[in-house]
């Protein structure tokens, strides 16, 4: 005979693991710390790379202009501003980065332990049953 509070739990079960529990699963493997990190890395790499992406074709926009007026103290001032927005960008992007992830991961982790309560919770159902 079915028991109606183990079908729902069932389905509730299944239902987690066809939505969410792929992903929740993977990220819940790591710990907050370096699943944060990776993704801070990964962040950092392709904020730097659409930087220095973007640095270059507006410097290849302006060239003549750049050119026309070239001297030391202009080479300097638009390397450090260069330098300064990257660096703003950086810092900006990857603390962006690193609370999302940190909270995608508290998130996972926090389905991740309600699902093995449930997973728990139908096992001693079916423990129960045995008897």
């Amino acid at each position: 005979m079915l028991d109606e509070r183990k079908v729902k739990l069932m389905i509730k079960l299944a239902l987690y693991e066809e939505t969410h529990g792929k992903e929740d699963f993977k990220i819940s493997s790591y710990y907050r710390k370096d699943y944060a990190s990776l993704h801070v890395i990964y962040a950092f790499l392709s904020v730097s790379v659409g930087y220095v992406c973007l640095v270059g074709v507006l410097l290849l926009a302006g060239v003549e202009n750049i050119m026309g007026n070239l001297s030391n103290g202009l080479i300097i001032f638009l390397f450090l501003i260069i330098l300064a927005g990257y660096v703003g960008v950086v810092i900006v992007y990857c603390g962006i980065a690193s609370h999302i992830y940190n909270e995608k991961h508290k998130k996972a982790r926090k389905r991740v332990k309600r699902y093995n309560h449930n997973l728990i919770q139908l096992l001693k159902m079916y423990e129960k049953e045995k008897r």
